[in-house]
């Protein structure tokens, strides 16, 4: 069969070693799948089938360091999650039917028990019989934090097998952002992940949900499965009907030929290891000086982090290798396996060290403060209708003397002027067009002081260079919310002091687990700032990806989500909050209006602020393209993510309620919270089309800084902070 395109060369900068354990994984995964009923009998596999997949070669390229019995576990693993994928495909895909899919993946995690001594049911088939034995045999050697990831990953794992089940029934083609978020859980690389902490090392508790540690997980994992879908496209998208592939992902959304997407699929791929490198180097020996770890703690990131690139370059092997995969004209993977003899030459390694540096150069090339002209706004697609609270003059009113209470107008950064132009009230006005006089001057309030300060980091330690100053404010913000009894610190300063206010009055309505909620979405939007800080000061545009995922956390949605998710009490259970649907409606609203923002925002923030955190800036670096080209590129994922969050409340949203055996009280919760974020989505829209805050007259008049004669006095920092501030 002809293969659809021409397979890219991909950048793979470490070598693929082998474990000298091959044949004992094969011969033992052999017998394994035998003795759990996946061969012969199955319906699904044949033994010929195993041997040409070939998943002991898989496994020994991923995994080269560890002995011979972990190899073989490991193994067992990955031959029992591909005959998941295969059991899935015949009985349930094929079908299709959602119904017994689900029935299927309901029973999976019972057998899966944090604690050994919870008895689990007989198993029905070979996928629960296999869950069953290597649950058994894989945990008592490893602490309950690291359980209680991995189930976690194992679920997503298969739950997510009902998203492109349903998919595939109303032959919908996801839109990038929602493929990538969603291919994490449903390609399995965390679950990868959580075999590689097995294999090498155990991350640290500390560290393991911290924003790096993180990212080397998603961007190892988005790596990996770009790689799998350039080279199971012809199987998946021609064989399968599957429409869950990157490949077609970007077909779809750029309009554009087969080689052209499965070529800009490469590119991401490349970014992200990127990313992943740079995470590596970076960040991950700063959270580890952070959060105290100790030497032996360290070597165990170090160890992990190898872990995760011997599986990159091994993985990559495995697929030039197996018969599952379409790898005809495959490329070498790294710089250092070029071919010898005629024609060779240390030139070619020069000349795929510089294509493969290129990219990652351009990020850092940027010349600030270009002259950029107004911002183009396109039309908007935007369904839902704007309702404004009939207490909007009062909230005006209201937010203006809280201002001045807090100091938010005497300290050099805003004044009235400022204030009246960005008319927060209106924004809050929309947003909550039901909330009482109380309830929309607290919510004015807290957009006032998210912006305020969202202007203040930049101006008070983005011009300074000083990260240590940063990081002790961003410390003392989180001590401005206290929990469980704890000292709030006195404020000394406006972000403190507005911070500390709004707390008190939030909190004293919320039980313990809403206020640690609140809290920590606060905690998330103030460290995010300081990821934005660390690239300015590296004059560094941010990866596509990391970018859209960590512009929500700039942006402060997750705070906008909590005071939303305030309002509905405990109708709505946790765990629908928590459910794929509802975690995919929120992304897309929260997508909507980042992007919505970006573009509203280009001239203030390339312009008149030196900024790199635009999404239009990132579009224009990443592809090499004009502004126009970049905003179209932007525009239309708005379009899409608005598309997509239509899609969830018409599709999504009705089988979960079901799924859940929601009660009418929290039925009618769930619609309630879909009009807020309805109503969140038309606001911020009229707020942005409405305010002088990003309109060019208004600008050149008002260009965003310090105000005239007004600078505040660098932060005085503790002698201890000082010394590790840079000079």
């Amino acid at each position: 069969m002809t293969q659809p395109f021409e397979l890219p060369h991909f950048y793979m900068p470490y070598p693929a070693r082998l474990n000298p354990h091959l044949d004992e994984a094969r011969a033992h995964s052999t017998a394994w799948a035998r003795e759990m009923g996946m061969l012969e009998g199955s319906g699904v596999w044949e033994q010929a089938d195993l041997e040409a997949h070939d998943y002991g070669l898989l496994c020994s390229y991923t995994h080269p360091d560890c002995d011979g019995p972990a190899l073989s576990l490991i193994t067992d693993w990955y031959v029992w999650v591909f005959f998941f994928d295969d059991h899935f495909l015949d009985m349930y895909k094929r079908t299709p039917d959602r119904a017994a899919g689900k029935a299927h993946l309901d029973r999976l995690p019972l057998f899966m028990p944090l604690d050994l001594a919870t008895e689990v049911p007989e198993p029905q088939n070979p996928v629960e019989a296999g869950l069953k034995d290597l649950w058994a045999r894989t945990v008592p050697s490893m602490s309950v934090d690291w359980r209680r990831r991995f189930a976690v990953a194992t679920e997503h794992l298969l739950n997510e097998s009902m998203w492109e089940l349903s998919n595939i029934n109303e032959g919908r083609i996801a839109n990038p952002v929602e493929y990538i978020e969603m291919r994490r859980k449903v390609g399995g690389a965390p679950w990868s992940a959580g075999l590689v902490e097995y294999a090498t090392a155990e991350v640290p508790a500390a560290v393991a949900g911290t924003r790096p540690l993180r990212v080397l997980m998603e961007t190892f994992s988005d790596a990996v499965h770009l790689r799998n879908d350039l080279f199971s496209y012809q199987r998946e998208v021609e064989d399968e009907g599957e429409n869950s592939n990157g490949v077609l992902v970007l077909e779809k959304f750029f309009g554009c030929t087969t080689q052209e997407a499965a070529d800009t699929v490469n590119d991401i791929l490349t970014s992200r290891l990127h990313q992943f490198e740079h995470t590596a180097l970076t960040e991950v020996p700063a959270v580890a000086l952070e959060k105290g770890l100790t030497p032996d703690q360290a070597a165990a990131v170090a160890l992990y982090t190898k872990g995760l690139q011997d599986w990159q370059s091994g993985g990559h092997e495995w697929h030039l290798r197996s018969s599952r995969y379409m790898n005809e004209g495959a490329r070498s993977s790294s710089p250092w396996q070029l071919p010898s003899g005629p024609g060779t030459s240390a030139a070619d390694v020069g000349a795929l060290l510089a294509c493969a540096a290129q990219q990652r150069l351009r990020a850092y090339t940027h010349v600030p403060y270009q002259k950029v002209g107004p911002s183009v706004l396109p039309e908007f697609h935007m369904p839902y209708e704007l309702s404004l609270s009939p207490h909007l003059d009062g909230a005006r009113s209201s937010l203006l003397a809280w201002s001045h209470r807090m100091g938010i107008l005497e300290e050099g950064v805003w004044d009235e002027d400022k204030l009246a132009a960005f008319d927060l009230a209106l924004c809050a006005a929309g947003l909550d067009p039901d909330a009482s006089p109380e309830a929309l001057d607290l919510g004015a309030q807290w957009l006032a002081w998210g912006t305020y300060a969202d202007d203040c980091y930049p101006l008070l330690y983005g011009h300074r260079r000083d990260l240590g100053a940063a990081r002790l404010s961003t410390a003392r913000l989180s001590q401005c919310m206290p929990l469980e009894g704890a000292a709030a610190v006195v404020p000394g300063n406006a972000m403190e002091r507005g911070l500390s206010d709004l707390w008190t009055r939030t909190a004293a309505g919320l039980d313990a687990e809403q206020r640690r909620n609140l809290r920590a979405s606060v905690d998330v939007m103030t460290a995010s700032w300081m990821w934005e800080l660390s690239n300015q000061f590296q004059n560094r545009i941010p990866d596509p990806v990391d970018y859209l995922e960590m512009r929500r956390d700039t942006f402060g949605s997750d705070l906008t989500l909590n005071l939303c998710r305030r309002g509905q009490g405990p109708a709505i259970p946790p765990e629908v909050y928590r459910s794929g649907p509802v975690r995919s409606l929120e992304n897309a609203a929260m997508d909507y209006a980042c992007l919505l923002n970006d573009i509203f925002s280009y001239q203030k923030e390339i312009e008149y602020e030196g900024e790199i955190h635009n999404a239009i800036l990132v579009v224009q670096n990443f592809f090499g393209v004009d502004r126009p080209t970049a905003l179209g590129v932007v525009h239309d994922l708005t379009t899409q993510r608005m598309q997509q969050f239509e899609h969830v409340i018409a599709h999504e949203l009705p089988v979960l309620c079901d799924d859940f055996e929601l009660s009418a009280d929290a039925r009618a919760a769930v619609d309630a919270y879909v009009l807020d974020l309805q109503n969140w989505l038309a606001g911020i829209l009229h707020w942005h089309r409405s305010v002088d805050r990003y309109r060019a007259d208004w600008l050149a008049r008002r260009a965003h800084g310090f105000l005239p004669g007004r600078t505040p006095a660098a932060p005085t920092l503790p002698a201890a902070v000082r010394t590790l501030s840079p000079a």
